[in-house]
């Protein structure tokens, strides 16, 4: 495996830091945060460290299904970070028609929420 593989992987990681891990936190930014709405997702920012966190309920599909969805919104957000605002944690919340969305779709409405949130800061 050549550097630059090594490289472009490192560059794409998704640490801990990066992430919404506890509870309060992701309640915190539901009910405190702004909240952007599309057809298969929604999004809520509020300002804190950056970070990123992906909800999906049982509406949305059984459990490959769901985690298929959280998969495509993660991989979003590592190859597109620099579209979205910096200092923000947001959460991703994704509706039970994502479950009938593809890879592009939800990634292409994923930025255009970005956008959006970013037009209005």
């Amino acid at each position: 495996m050549g550097a630059a593989v090594v490289d472009e992987r490192r560059r794409e990681r998704f640490p801990r830091a990066a992430r919404v891990r506890r509870r309060p936190d992701y309640l915190m930014i539901q009910n405190r945060g702004r909240r952007l709405v599309g057809p298969h997702l929604l999004l809520f920012a509020l300002p804190g460290g950056g970070r990123l966190g992906v909800t999906v309920s049982k509406k949305v599909g059984g459990a490959v299904l769901r985690n298929r969805v959280k998969r495509w919104i993660r991989d979003c957000y590592r190859r597109r970070r620099p579209e979205f605002p910096r200092g923000l944690d947001l959460v991703v919340v994704a509706r039970p028609p994502a479950a009938r969305a593809d890879h592009g779709a939800v990634c292409d409405e994923l930025a255009s929420l970005a956008r959006r949130l970013r037009g209005a800061a």
